[in-house]
């Protein structure tokens, strides 16, 4: 298998390919392509990025090519097993698919207003309405999925899955931005970032060479 990634520092959607990869246990080779440099718009017309209209990440596993995150989670736990990602209990599986979804889809304010940066720390600004809503929000679905099945477990369902993947990068998002969470929030979050693949991203990311400026400014 290939999985090929932007930068480190700044790719959230790659963050959770990557993530997905490893916790599949598959051999997979990394490919990163820096972001936006001079060869960006020629390298997304090529062959191995034309499924995904060259967008990243993009699985390769032989013939077969997958692109979007979450559709990469659905593929490889079809590979390997369900249970790597996803809990076994019908209730919590049906959460956490439905937190993952929301994931994917929603909270565009905080996508768009706060970057993924995992290189910086910017001093805490009160965050627009629109984005205090979508935090609101994540916080209110971490804490029914903690209350409900998170039993002893560090992460959302208990152990380390899927939704954990899809939110790993907002973890990140909200310490670089010291946004503002519910005080049971803080454990979580620290188990997202002391979990050994995340701290391996992390410690990549800041061995990358790659600057783009226009994600090293702080909001406003």
């Amino acid at each position: 298998m290939k999985l090929i990634i932007g930068n480190k520092a700044y790719s959230s959607w790659s963050l959770r390919g990557w993530l997905a990869a490893r916790q599949s246990g598959l051999v997979f080779e990394e490919v990163v392509v820096p972001l936006y440099d001079a060869e960006w718009d020629k390298r997304r017309e090529g062959d191995e990025f034309a499924p995904s209209s060259g967008k990243v990440p993009i699985l390769w596993d032989g013939d077969a090519v997958v692109w979007d995150s979450l559709a990469i989670i659905e593929y490889l736990a079809e590979q390997t097993s369900r249970d790597l990602f996803w809990p076994a209990d019908p209730a919590a599986r049906a959460m956490a698919r439905s937190m993952s979804a929301e994931m994917h889809s929603s909270f565009t304010a905080l996508r768009k207003k706060h970057s993924m940066n995992i290189r910086q720390v910017f001093p805490p600004k009160r965050p627009d309405d629109d984005v205090l809503a979508d935090l609101a929000r994540i916080m209110e679905l971490w804490a029914q999925a903690r209350a409900r099945f998170g039993g002893d477990g560090q992460f959302l369902f208990g152990a380390f899955g899927a939704a954990d993947i899809m939110y790993a990068p907002v973890v990140t998002r909200i310490v670089t931005y010291s946004l503002p969470i519910a005080r049971f929030a803080a454990s979580y979050m620290d188990a997202i970032i002391n979990h050994p693949f995340m701290q391996d991203w992390i410690a990549a990311a800041q061995e990358e060479e790659w600057v783009i400026e226009k994600f090293e400014q702080p909001v406003g």
